[in-house]
């Protein structure tokens, strides 16, 4: 090539790489804009003081956790007293003791009346007290496994309809639904394992709105499913999470707790747990009833006996206040922590 075409390219070359690779612009030239600092959305900090325990009460796992009308904050845990009581400044108000070494507390669900509902997949049986600790009702045979009008087999949670109709989410070694009306008596059942529409893999936790719709935590599907109370298919909420717990608003709101989508993997730590065992992240979602997520809020999961305050290990049990303070229960975490939202 000769020497005044090679310069020529050269010129070319250096003017080509000065137009696609400017040089980096000094930063004190670059005006930064003045973002407004606000908060769109709600956000929320641990109450590290929150409960106070007294000596000899502590939490073991807490599956679940409820409020009632006064906000006081009700807790099913896994130690003994197994229903523990506490006010919204978190001082201790009172407790029952279980004398039963298999139970196995799940969940607690105050209805209008303020009797307190709990589930126990050791038990087999879903019990109504007053909310002195004194037995109402019964459902399910104590200590007996099945699967029939007198029997579950380690359920999971139980939904209180607005004309008192119970439904019970029969669970762990059963997939159904079981209706029963207000005095106890059994309706019908509906649902089998499997991952179709209207089958389940784990209906871990139920709820119930103002208009007797019934929500149902098909875990192991990834979905929430909604019925009628007869027990017809509504809506599949499908991939969204994982869904551990849910609970309802007085606005019906669908609150629930959980973890994001994940894959079966079997962990050696936990061989026989269900899906998203340990969960890979913690989530809290509020729901409309059309299924539109209205709000999200993710918190840090703990490591295993090392867990921080405003952490989650297993989040299972999810309440709100009148004061929108979220209550949530751990299970390896052994605590129920309040989440205070911010302005």
């Amino acid at each position: 090539m000769k020497p005044f075409a090679l310069t020529i390219l050269l010129s070319f070359a250096a003017t080509a790489s000065a137009q696609y690779n400017p040089p980096p612009a000094d930063p004190k030239l670059i005006p930064t804009p003045s973002y407004p600092r606000v908060n769109p959305s709600p956000w929320y900090q641990v109450a590290t003081n929150w409960p106070q325990h007294p000596a000899g009460i502590c939490c073991g796992a807490v599956p679940g956790v409820d409020v009632d009308k006064r906000d006081n904050v009700w807790i099913h845990t896994r130690t003994n007293p197994v229903v523990q009581v506490y006010a919204p400044d978190g001082h201790y108000v009172s407790g029952w003791r279980e004398s039963r070494t298999n139970a196995t507390p799940h969940y607690i669900r105050l209805d209008k009346q303020g009797n307190v509902w709990l589930a126990d997949a050791g038990l087999h049986v879903v019990r109504k007290f007053t909310p002195a600790g004194e037995l109402l009702m019964t459902l399910g045979t104590l200590g007996e496994p099945g699967e029939d009008a007198a029997h579950f087999f380690k359920p999971t949670d139980m939904a209180i309809a607005p004309n008192g109709d119970i439904f019970v989410s029969d669970g762990y070694g059963n997939a159904r639904i079981v209706h029963f009306d207000s005095k106890g008596r059994f309706v019908k059942a509906w649902g089998k394992l499997g991952n179709k529409p209207g089958e389940f893999s784990l209906p871990h936790s139920i709820v119930c709105d103002s208009r007797g719709r019934l929500y149902v935590a098909d875990r192991n599907n990834v979905r929430i499913q909604v019925f009628s109370p007869q027990g017809r298919l509504l809506a599949v909420w499908k991939d969204i999470l994982v869904p551990w717990g849910l609970w309802v608003s007085p606005k019906d709101e669908i609150w629930a707790c959980g973890s994001s989508p994940t894959y079966w993997h079997v962990d050696p730590k936990y061989p026989k747990a269900p899906l998203g065992c340990p969960p890979k992240d913690q989530v809290l979602m509020k729901f409309n009833t059309d299924g539109k997520l209205l709000q999200l809020w993710t918190v840090p999961k703990g490591e295993d006996g090392q867990e921080k305050p405003g952490e989650l290990n297993w989040v299972h049990g999810i309440a709100l206040d009148s004061k929108q303070n979220i209550y949530c229960g751990d299970i390896i975490g052994k605590r129920v922590q309040k989440l205070v939202p911010q302005k």
